[in-house]
């Protein structure tokens, strides 16, 4: 059984590089291999919202040539053809996640205490936006919520 998880997990993996490839060749972007350690990695860590430091750290132990503005500006670049969202939970850096383009924006849940980011899913703001299209004849096409708080773990010490 564990095999066909680890199969299943590569095999979304690669569709999700050809999705992303193919948003960039659109754009006449070429993906360099910079630019595709970068999405790997991105690809690699889907629940982590990291910084660009952290994202850095682990492109450069595949590609130790690497240099921090090479991730800055591949990050920009993929903020720009809309592989990547930036957020910001107010903890003084930006964060990244791939963009799900077919889904509504999940939520996070942000620990004040530990700045641990943790996502849901459940949509229940889906009545609020019909009505506030209705009232306002505005078109919403997505959605940014985050709470803030303790996690379990900070909640007990």
């Amino acid at each position: 059984m564990p095999e066909r998880k680890g199969k299943k997990n590569e095999d979304d993996k690669i569709r999700k590089m050809k999705f992303f490839e193919d948003k960039l060749r659109n754009r006449e972007v070429k993906l360099t291999p910079q630019r595709k350690a970068t999405l790997d990695v991105l690809l690699e860590n889907p629940s982590r919202h990291m910084s660009t430091e952290e994202i850095y750290a682990l492109v450069k132990k595949k590609f130790p040539e690497i240099g921090l503005a090479t991730i800055y500006r591949t990050l920009q670049l993929f903020d720009e053809c809309d592989i990547i969202k930036k957020l910001n939970f107010g903890d003084g850096c930006y964060r990244y996640e791939l963009s799900e383009d077919e889904k509504h924006q999940h939520h996070h849940l942000v620990c004040l205490k530990c700045g641990q980011v943790y996502e849901f899913d459940d949509d229940l703001l889906e009545e609020l936006e019909h009505q506030i299209e209705t009232k306002n004849e505005f078109k919403i096409i997505d959605h940014m919520v985050k709470f803030l708080g303790y996690c379990k773990k900070c909640q007990g010490s």
